[in-house]
């Protein structure tokens, strides 16, 4: 067999191993969708009636503030669903599989590959999942195309590669899988100084740049274009060249910790 067919054999059945673990231990997996989840029905019918007043300037309207809010929760999925694949690298590293793993006869980076390309697969199937709430209370996008919807889908998964390959750096770098949920931390909380619940140019003139400045906020001004047909404006470019630029930097530096001595 060519290397590049067995880097593709190894990198399978990594993926199955870690599919494997996600179906026999779905706690952790489960934990950080109802984050999103939570935080959906909360703002929708605890503060959606004010939010969609003070964001329109007009009367309440619960199902307008479900439209603009649906968007940034299913980035914060991804970003949720991707702090388990840092405490799954981490414990990896920890238990002495990977010291195992080493002393096989297996492509090293397939290791890597099935983390992220199994970290994907449950970020996809979780904005499933929270897609599926947000239409059961409401949400609609009937005005987006065929190929918006193929646009969307493909920047969740372009976003999700992205914030998977960073996770895994932080996985490699973390002593125990508690310190890998708190370094990834931030994939949670980005979401929430974006413009996933508010206008950026609602908030206070220091704050602003936060948001900005943020690979959250294009990322979600994109996808709400898509399904929803607002201006999307210079926020497409941005939002694709954060992803790209986090899928280089990931890959990098997850790619030269592991291949560091294990600790």
């Amino acid at each position: 067999m060519s290397s590049l067919a067995l880097a593709a054999r190894d990198s399978t059945t990594m993926l199955r191993r870690n599919l494997l673990h996600a179906r026999r231990y779905p706690s952790l997996t489960l934990n950080l969708l109802l984050t999103p989840v939570m935080l959906l029905l909360l703002f929708v019918y605890v503060f959606g009636d004010v939010m969609s007043a003070g964001i329109g300037g007009g009367g309440a309207d619960r199902a307008a503030y479900i439209a603009y809010i649906v968007p940034g929760l299913l980035l914060m999925t991804v970003g949720s669903t991707v702090v388990g694949t840092a405490v799954s690298v981490s414990s990896d590293m920890t238990e002495g599989i990977i010291a195992r793993f080493r002393t096989m006869a297996i492509h090293r980076g397939s290791v890597l590959v099935g983390h992220v390309v199994g970290s994907v697969l449950q970020s996809v199937l979780s904005v499933v999942l929270v897609g599926a709430v947000a239409v059961a209370i409401g949400f609609r996008s009937a005005d987006a195309s065929a190929v918006e919807w193929l646009a969307a889908f493909g920047l969740l998964v372009l976003f999700a590669t992205a914030l998977t390959w960073v996770a895994v750096g932080m996985g490699l770098i973390s002593p125990n899988a508690e310190a890998a949920s708190n370094n990834a931390l931030p994939m949670i909380l980005l979401p929430l100084l974006s413009s996933a619940f508010i206008p950026v140019e609602t908030m206070p003139g220091w704050f602003r740049p936060i948001a900005e400045y943020q690979p959250f906020t294009p990322a979600i001004e994109t996808l709400r274009g898509l399904l929803l047909g607002s201006e999307i404006g210079h926020n497409g470019w941005l939002a694709v060249a954060w992803s790209l630029g986090l899928v280089v930097l990931g890959h990098v530096w997850a790619t030269s910790k592991f291949g560091q001595d294990p600790r």
